[in-house]
């Protein structure tokens, strides 16, 4: 990116603007599906332009108990982060409950899942229309087999989204990490300030990519430029940890969701409405790294509970610093 002068100069521009926010991102796109992925990275990152606030790092995450209840109660004192071995100074905190969500619902039409797929539409369903509020919160449905296709933009109808998620028909191969890219890139991280928003993406699928032109961890770090939380649920019912949950469990790691492994199809509403409840149950931290830095690089971050190991943080890895 460093070598494209229109870039850099639109670079400087952003980072002048932008005095008060969350480090973010602002994303165009002139299509429903995705472009067809780059030969290297540099160039992947060409069609993303980058809104930044330097000064701040926001940070949403739940706490849970080792029971996986959730814990509601703490404030600011109770936390500590640690940036590059330095522990650092929370300026903001705030428990956030009603923050208008923006979800990608990612739907595996692939062969593999074919004799499970109906029941996937139901519970998929059955999310939307629990999780989402009228002229609040939106939603997107993207389908992928053999390459990821927009089925829904992102909305605020319940019904459209339905419709859009009963119209699909499972054939092909996969493309999950096209699917995850494309939906963070050029949907998920369009509305800002970035802080103002709760993003996730659910991922219905059993985990195995053997189409796509992106790679798992360049999905990934589109993932966390756009400070996407990504949840998923397994449709793999052998009982056997396959790489395809381990792909999944490592997103929602990396990411600060949760991965779900229901042992027959019937479990599957039980999940999403995990995934809603621990949606509606978060906190907000926003803080300024010492030192600062605008390298663009990954930097990892350590939030916990002071003093309580008897109780779980998720949250993301860590951000990505601008580059200056």
């Amino acid at each position: 990116m460093d070598s494209n002068p229109r870039y850099n100069s639109g670079m400087k521009l952003w980072v002048a603007l932008a005095a008060v926010g969350a480090l973010g991102l602002a994303i165009t796109a002139a299509g429903q599906r995705p472009s067809p992925a780059p030969e290297t990275a540099a160039q992947a990152d060409e069609p993303t332009r980058i809104q930044v606030d330097v000064t701040r790092v926001n940070m949403l995450f739940t706490v849970t108990d080792k029971k996986g209840r959730f814990i509601t109660d703490l404030d600011k004192s109770d936390f500590e982060i640690v940036e590059g071995k330095r522990n650092q100074v929370i300026q903001e905190f705030t428990a956030e409950s009603d923050l208008p969500l923006r979800l990608g619902i990612l739907i595996d039409t692939s062969n593999s899942i074919r004799d499970r797929f109906r029941f996937e539409q139901e519970a998929a369903t059955e999310f939307i229309r629990s999780v989402m509020r009228s002229r609040v919160d939106k939603a997107l449905v993207v389908s992928f087999d053999t390459s990821a296709e927009l089925v829904s933009d992102l909305v605020d109808d319940t019904d459209q989204l339905e419709s859009a998620i009963q119209s699909l028909h499972p054939g092909g191969g996969t493309a999950l990490y096209d699917a995850i890219f494309y939906a963070c890139r050029d949907k998920l991280a369009q509305d800002q300030p970035r802080h103002k928003f709760r993003r996730a993406i659910v991922i219905v699928s059993d985990g195995d990519d053997n189409q796509s032109r992106y790679t798992r961890d360049q999905a990934l770090e589109m993932a966390q430029k756009a400070d996407v939380v990504m949840y998923a649920i397994s449709t793999n019912m052998s009982r056997q940890d396959t790489e395809g949950d381990q792909v999944l469990r490592y997103y929602a790691q990396e990411t600060g969701g949760r991965a779900f492994f229901p042992f027959k199809v019937e479990d599957l509403e039980q999940s999403f409405e995990n995934i809603a409840n621990e949606l509606r149950h978060q906190y907000n931290i926003f803080y300024r790294p010492e030192p600062l830095l605008t390298d663009g690089l990954f930097h990892n971050v350590d939030l916990r509970v002071k003093g309580r190991r008897d109780l779980v943080v998720r949250c993301r890895r860590g951000y990505y610093a601008p580059k200056m």
